[in-house]
């Protein structure tokens, strides 16, 4: 255990930990506290003063004769109204697309009396459940949430179901967790990258590579869009390429891996490249003009989000739009709808293709 915190704390902590994420259920017996000593390697002493705390932050109560219980700190450990706190987790905070999101949500829930608490993940699931643990602690009256690496992650459901039971109001951005059942406000990701693609063929483009984040479910939709957009032209769906990369990838390797392709291609080399993001997207135009290609001469290029600096780069960058500002306008009207026990529905918005000068016909 750490040198620089009590051990009781440590204990204390854990046991808390392992009953918000319902290892140890309402009306579950703990151990006892010859096992909590065996397991922890302390005193009688230490573990009675762990279990002291949780007795009176009402997660556990004792039975005189019959050991110690969990108690249903769902009802006792209500959000405290006076407060007026709603929880905001994002997959990043200071930048691209999401000081929007997270300003305009706070806009919203400001002028209604309430106050952001914000964490950020990083987009990396121990983080996320680190955050989860921390805010449960906190009671907020309400949760907004986007979700850490959607496509794959599925190690911090359990706590995503402990938010259900509390019956709290949650809504996710973005992208959702299967079977959590949170109302949604996300991009149609999977029509808008069909219809781009279609624009692409439309402007004689038939050799596309798409590139594509697949641990987040925007890319794997995404993904799909393109893969659509081809089968509905089987005369040319041999000529499309797709890279796959995740999240903790390094850029320099995915261009790595674009460049060498395009490299070993002796036909068919790819005469456009659709990005993930406008992040990647501007990234990669930058890399590809260090090794002395010009876009959209040599290659055409397009992101997905209309990030700001996509106008000002050279070339500005065609991408799609992404509802940033009024994603966060409408997620706090809904989670506040929600709050006041009032029906709300998930929103889809459809993003719009902004053409600017990384494009050229062919």
């Amino acid at each position: 255990m750490p040198a620089n915190k009590a051990k009781y704390k440590i204990i204390k902590q854990q046991v808390k930990n392992n009953i918000l994420s319902a290892r140890y259920k309402i009306g579950d017996r703990l151990p006892t506290e010859s096992d909590f000593m065996a397991e922890f390697d302390v005193s009688r002493f230490t573990i009675r003063r762990a279990i002291d705390e949780l007795v009176n932050e009402n997660f556990v109560r004792r039975v005189q004769g019959n050991g110690m219980y969990i108690k249903d700190w769902h009802k006792v450990n209500k959000a405290d109204e006076d407060l007026r706190t709603i929880a905001v987790i994002t997959t990043h905070v200071a930048d691209y697309i999401f000081p929007n999101i997270i300003n305009a949500i706070d806009k919203v829930i400001s002028d209604a009396g309430y106050s952001l608490i914000l964490a950020n993940t990083h987009n990396d699931p121990k983080r996320e459940r680190d955050n989860l643990l921390r805010l449960l602690k906190l009671k907020p009256s309400a949760w907004i949430i986007e979700p850490t690496q959607s496509a794959v992650n599925r190690e911090n459901l359990d706590l995503y179901q402990q938010i259900k039971k509390l019956d709290v109001p949650a809504v996710f951005i973005n992208s959702s967790y299967p079977g959590i059942g949170f109302p949604c406000l996300k991009t149609d990701d999977r029509g808008s990258l069909s219809e781009l693609t279609n624009y692409l063929f439309s402007i004689g483009h038939r050799r596309i590579m798409g590139v594509f984040q697949i641990d987040d479910i925007q890319g794997v939709e995404r993904m799909k869009g393109f893969a659509d957009a081809y089968l509905g032209h089987p005369y040319f769906s041999d000529r499309q390429t797709t890279i796959m990369y995740k999240s903790t990838d390094d850029y320099d390797e995915i261009f790595t891996r674009i460049t060498n392709f395009y490299k070993n291609q002796t036909v068919d080399k790819p005469d456009a490249i659709i990005c993930y993001n406008d992040q990647l997207a501007i990234a990669l135009i930058d890399n590809l003009k260090e090794q002395g290609w010009k876009i959209p001469e040599d290659i055409s290029i397009i992101g997905f989000d209309d990030y700001n600096i996509s106008r000002y780069i050279t070339p500005t960058l065609t991408t799609l739009s992404h509802p940033k500002s009024q994603m966060g306008r409408d997620a706090g009207k809904m989670i506040l709808n929600l709050i006041d026990n009032k029906a709300v529905k998930s929103i889809t918005y459809y993003p719009e293709l902004v053409l600017r000068k990384s494009v050229m016909p062919i």
